[in-house]
């Protein structure tokens, strides 16, 4: 199984969440895979830009380094296209979601991984999206 870090997942990681910590560690002991969109860490890095923190900037470094525990994957041209679907399925709906989280979870669909999120009502409404809270 591969799942999908979204940022306020990470923003937990980096406060010593002791959940999100010890969850990471038991997904990468079982052998499934962590990755993170690279929008989420788009956000995640902005954050730091604006907010210096560089004992967390260091673990989200150790976190995602070449030999760290997630990789940043690339949003692909065919997830674009996903997400104009989401966008388009969720207006016809009269429903409205941010265009970063339609954009993660356009990711998260075209790559079958799921979504670790703490927002789960920013989710909740996109068709086959599934999403996993390990706060929660």
């Amino acid at each position: 199984m591969t799942y999908a870090l979204d940022t306020n997942i990470i923003i937990h990681y980096l406060r010593d969440e002791p959940n999100v910590r010890d969850k990471i560690k038991s997904v990468m002991l079982m052998g499934d895979d962590i990755i993170i969109p690279n929008v989420v860490s788009y956000e995640v890095n902005r954050g730091f830009k604006v907010q210096s923190s560089p004992k967390k900037e260091r673990a989200y470094q150790i976190l995602t380094e070449k030999n760290g525990f997630c990789d940043i994957v690339e949003i692909g041209s065919n997830t674009w296209k996903r997400a104009e679907e989401v966008y388009e399925k969720l207006y016809r709906k009269c429903l409205t979601v941010g265009e970063l989280d339609i954009l993660i979870a356009a990711f998260c669909l075209e790559y079958g991984c799921t979504l670790v999120t703490n927002n789960v009502k920013h989710f909740k409404d996109i068709d086959g999206l599934i999403i996993e809270d390990w706060l929660g």
